[in-house]
């Protein structure tokens, strides 16, 4: 850490990173999103690892306890667009706020749940709590920083998120192994209560605003029914991924077939019937002319491969390494571990390199390391020690981390005009691309396993697995390339050297009736 904290200091990024705090609003507002994104990660990804002890506590099989998950992610994935217009209509920091509120009372709530149907539903209001927070964070930093102040911005709640991931990891099994399943969700309670403290300074900054623009607002219409489409569309392509159906988790037997089938042809007419409702509308819920701005297009198509990507990882890694090479859970935690830990430092350099020099190499560059950390792993993965695993990853780890937080800059830059859509739509692909990552990587597996692999030994299934893994990394290996390919012609608005500010007079109201992204700003 001290040759890091050296190195840091010698590029000049932590006087870069200091000039984001120009102001107490702006150190108030990178301290409200940091503790959300904290609180956010504690909530949904270690909580996972509780599935198995709520299953044994309410006497139910993991299946059933694992509709705690699947109802947070269905919850945010599917309404995340839904919060992001919100938020235009109602105020960013207000819908924020209420977020936190949510998710922090959610995980109260689910603390003293005394039936695994109560845990479900409070899990259920936790993944709405979710989509209020991160489908409005990003317009957050659209509103108090400048264009060349963002990738910096972004890379302070990216890299809280992934301490909340490795807290979660690393203090929750202790919790479930010598106290109880509740204790993580108090966990959760605990981060809840200290992010409303944070955020409240914020919020006094969206009272003064609402106040004197609240008039343009009331000019924003959301259009409720195609709301609800949309969230139907989402959800039951979330579901028609997952394996709801008796039987094995495969896409192939007729047990799958009978749900899988019926619930992507329900997905795709359900999506039919909302590009008819938005074409038919004055006022669509999701405008389809903001896709003509090529460059948001492009960049919503790279940033859904590189999360896509990261999905993949999670769900082909535990199978490669359980399955096809025979060892136990705890090998998978030690084998991504080091991946994850990138995400600690590498997303501020990423923002600092982003913010000074605007590089078209940054996007290509990112997504080409996470391809051939994936084909490496596809390729070698039964080829060398487990301990070897995490450096075939290597390349795939910076890639991720170099990726997420300029990207996050890239898309809101490329829509000035709108950002409550910008930032719905980021947060959308991301939970799409997520969705997409594991439904893919999985279908692919089980497509390339043979019929009788069900019947044989865990030894006797073990190659047949590491070709199936083999050939689901390096496929999708192509659809990373893509994105490459796509961020190779991207172009951003031109950024002028990043300095220190001083946060302006408000501003006058800006295109949709919100604020014109100033820094010092609010929403």
């Amino acid at each position: 850490m001290g040759i890091l904290s050296i190195i840091l200091n010698r590029l000049n990024i932590v006087s870069a990173f200091r000039e984001l705090g120009g102001s107490p609003q702006r150190v108030q507002t990178l301290r409200a999103l940091a503790a959300s994104q904290l609180l956010v990660q504690l909530t949904f990804l270690p909580v996972t690892l509780a599935t198995p002890s709520v299953g044994n506590y309410f006497g139910v099989d993991v299946d059933d306890a694992a509709w705690t998950v699947i109802i947070r992610l269905l919850m945010l994935g599917s309404t995340v667009f839904l919060t992001s217009r919100l938020g235009e209509r109602f105020g960013h920091v207000r819908i924020f706020f209420l977020g936190i509120v949510v998710l922090t009372l959610s995980n109260l709530l689910a603390t003293t749940a005394q039936s695994l149907l109560q845990l479900i539903f409070w899990c259920g209001v936790g993944g709405f709590g979710g989509a209020l927070i991160i489908a409005n964070s990003n317009a957050i930093i659209a509103l108090v920083y400048e264009p060349n102040e963002r990738g910096r911005a972004f890379a302070v709640p990216v890299t809280a998120s992934r301490f909340g991931t490795l807290i979660g990891l690393l203090l929750f099994g202790l919790f479930l192994e010598y106290i109880s399943w509740r204790l993580v969700y108090m966990s959760a309670l605990v981060v809840g209560v200290v992010t409303i403290w944070f955020s409240l300074p914020v919020l006094k900054y969206q009272s003064y605003q609402w106040a004197r623009d609240g008039g343009e607002r009331a000019r924003v219409k959301i259009d409720y029914l195609a709301a609800a489409v949309l969230v139907a569309v989402l959800a039951t392509f979330i579901l028609s991924g997952s394996h709801l159906h008796d039987g094995a988790e495969s896409f192939t037997t007729p047990d799958a077939l009978s749900y899988h089938i019926p619930m992507h042809i329900l997905s795709l007419a359900l999506a039919g019937l909302f590009v008819v409702l938005q074409f038919r509308s004055l006022e669509p819920f999701l405008d389809f002319r903001y896709f003509k701005r090529k460059y948001f297009s492009m960049a919503l198509f790279s940033n859904t491969t590189c999360h896509m990507s990261m999905l993949v990882i999670f769900t082909l890694v535990p199978i490669v390494v359980e399955d096809g090479l025979g060892y136990s859970p705890l090998v998978v935690t030690l084998v991504l571990l080091p991946h994850q830990t990138f995400g600690l430092w590498v997303p501020a350099i990423a923002g600092y390199i982003y913010d000074r020099h605007n590089p078209r190499w940054m996007g290509p560059m990112s997504l080409f390391l996470i391809a051939s950390g994936v084909g490496l792993l596809g390729l070698f993965a039964n080829q060398v020690p487990i301990w070897g695993l995490p450096l075939l990853l290597l390349p795939a780890s910076i890639g991720t981390a170099l990726f997420i937080s300029p990207y996050n800059a890239v898309v809101m830059n490329t829509l000035p005009d709108n950002r409550s859509f910008a930032s719905g739509m980021l947060e959308t692909t991301r939970q799409m691309g997520h969705t997409v990552g594991s439904t893919l990587g999985a279908t692919i597996l089980g497509l390339s396993l043979p019929v009788a692999a069900e019947f044989m030994t865990a030894a006797e299934a073990q190659p047949y697995y590491q070709q199936g893994f083999q050939v689901a990394a390096l496929s999708v290996v192509w659809i990373i390339v893509a994105g490459g390919i796509v961020a190779i012609f991207q172009r951003v608005p031109g950024l002028r050297p990043a300095g220190p500010s001083e946060p302006p007079e408000p501003s006058e109201p800006g295109p949709r009736g919100g604020l014109s992204p100033q820094p010092g700003g609010d929403d």
